[in-house]
């Protein structure tokens, strides 16, 4: 017992070190990532797979755990690219944070992990991006109609009925959009609620705002061994409110 409780208190020193709070908010990160897309995604995969998917019950496990693991895994990567980003560009610019540094942190963030590759376009990929992608439309609908200084909703909608050929391109061209508009749509996505959430999280909805809240300012504080390992709930942004609801 007096050996493990040495030990914790060895750790509990290094994790208060200034010195290692840089790298150790990229732990954090990484692991408050696997942790909320495994919540969020394993009771979700669990009832789409069981009511919609045909299959033995070791196809339907498999299915299951791959979409948890790919939703996990690509919020850590995010959150680790993301953070280490900011701390780049933070670095390059005399330790002073600048607004334009988060929106180009998300870019590139999102562009590696749900923008490129093979699998940048996967199910799971695509409903997070499209679910990132609804609530900015959303945010700067309100943040477009609310006057200065007032964080109130007033209003907005949206919607489509297809397209109607305004711009008249080639099929070359039509081409290339087809080839880029994912990774554009999906690296522009994740910088936009990034920034958003940066500087205007009040414009975000409330359940998205909970979880970037708990994958990325969370990973900033800790006081402890228990609150370095587990959630610790202090907001660091300016203009959040400490009830997330």
């Amino acid at each position: 017992m007096d050996n493990l409780k040495a030990l914790q208190t060895q750790l509990e020193k290094v994790i208060l070190n200034p010195k290692y709070h840089e790298p150790l908010v990229l732990v954090k990160a990484i692991r408050n990532g696997l942790v909320y897309g495994t919540k969020v995604r394993f009771p979700h995969a669990l009832v789409m797979v069981v009511l919609f998917r045909s299959g033995t019950l070791r196809e339907k496990i498999k299915l299951i755990l791959k979409a948890t693991r790919q939703h996990a895994t690509n919020l850590a990567k995010f959150a680790l690219l993301y953070k280490s980003s900011m701390l780049v560009l933070k670095g390059v610019n005399g330790g002073k944070e600048e607004s334009v540094h988060t929106f180009l942190a998300g870019l590139f963030g999102g562009y590696w992990v749900f923008g490129h590759g093979k699998g940048a376009s996967s199910s799971v990929n695509q409903q997070i991006v499209i679910y990132v992608f609804a609530r900015v439309v959303l945010a700067m609908a309100k943040l477009a109609v609310q006057p200065p200084g007032d964080n109130s909703l007033v209003g907005g909608s949206y919607g489509g009925h297809g397209g109607k050929g305004l711009l008249g391109l080639s099929e070359q061209q039509l081409a290339a959009v087809r080839r880029n508009s994912w990774p554009v749509f999906a690296s522009l996505s994740w910088a936009s609620v990034m920034w958003l959430f940066r500087y205007y999280p009040e414009t975000l909805q409330p359940s998205l705002r909970s979880s970037m809240t708990y994958i990325f300012a969370n990973s900033e504080h800790w006081h402890d061994l228990h609150s370095f390992i587990t959630q610790y709930a202090q907001p660091s942004l300016p203009g959040l409110p400490a009830k997330l609801d």
